[in-house]
């Protein structure tokens, strides 16, 4: 007997075609993205960028500055009071937001709250209010004259702290953007723990672990890639600040400028002070600063999780 061997009349592609056929359909999905990314992020980059080369003059017009409004904005003690203050902000009320936020999801992962489900949605449902919504409701809660820190001084005879005076507004802004975050950030890190292997847990209490040690060597470090983008969010959120000082400005004048945040500054400069070109340039330089610290406070997470 001899094989048969059969005879195909098809011939196969070559690789080039088909390698160049699945590139034009990947652009297909990805091109629609890739525009909207375009459009509304590289684009208002670039113009910013346009914008900060130049300079609005009463005389003469829109000139050509070159570098001169990156050089002012480096010699702006304005803004530089307005970045310290962020950077104060930054250091003191993320780790006690996200720290309560952990707190709460251990809580909650632990299995011994009674209620779980209400208390989880209870603490979620501020992130639910708008950011102008809490901040009116904590405004007026800070009152001394018409809120309730009036009402608790005329009640009781006493003289409370002013939460919207000079030396509080700041600890003032923290509570309400704890308060408006801390569910958020609870929410992340419960969903990290509830997908880490119940065999870690089991293995860790064979070898005698209790409760405190598990949560320190199991189930932090478990979620440690969702405590550096919990994290990272919060960094660039703090940086971000302009809803509640911005709403609160007309409550304490005294206490909060035109230049609370870089972003209030920014917002005065463009459309109170009619300085776009510096306002751009703030916004830009604001940018670069919140990037390095974002990058780095990744880099540190990923250096400790490897």
């Amino acid at each position: 007997m001899t094989a048969v061997t059969p005879i195909t009349t098809g011939r196969r592609p070559p690789a080039g075609g088909l390698r160049s056929r699945r590139g034009r359909t990947g652009w297909v999905f990805v091109g629609p993205f890739m525009a909207v990314f375009a459009l509304v992020f590289l684009a208002p980059i670039a113009y910013s960028l346009y914008l900060s080369f130049f300079r609005d003059q009463l005389i003469g017009g829109t000139s050509f500055v070159g570098l001169d409004n990156f050089r002012r904005a480096f010699e702006d003690e304005q803004f530089w009071d307005a970045v310290g203050r962020v950077a104060l902000f930054l250091v003191v009320q993320v780790p006690v937001m996200l720290g309560l936020a952990l707190l709460i999801a251990l809580a909650l992962d632990s299995g011994r709250l009674y209620g779980k489900s209400f208390f989880r949605i209870a603490v979620f449902l501020p992130y639910a209010v708008p950011a102008v919504v809490a901040t009116l409701m904590w405004g007026f809660i800070y009152g001394t004259r018409f809120g309730l820190v009036g009402n608790i001084n005329d009640a009781l005879g006493v003289s409370l702290p002013d939460p919207l005076s000079p030396s509080l507004v700041l600890t003032s802004i923290g509570n309400i953007v704890t308060w408006e975050f801390i569910g958020y950030n609870m929410l992340i890190f419960y969903s990290a723990l509830r997908v880490v292997p119940k065999s870690l847990y089991e293995a860790a209490e064979i070898d005698g672990a209790g409760e405190w040690r598990i949560i320190t060597a199991v189930k932090i470090p478990a979620i440690r890639g969702a405590l550096v983008i919990a994290t990272i969010f919060s960094v660039i959120g703090s940086f971000q600040l302009f809803n509640e000082p911005s709403i609160l400005q007309s409550l304490a004048p005294n206490a909060i400028t035109t230049y609370f945040t870089p972003n209030l500054y920014t917002f005065t400069l463009s459309f109170s002070g009619r300085q776009q070109n510096y306002a751009a340039t703030v916004s830009l330089i604001m940018g670069v600063v919140t990037m390095i610290i974002a990058y780095a406070v990744q880099l540190r997470g990923m250096r400790k999780e490897a």
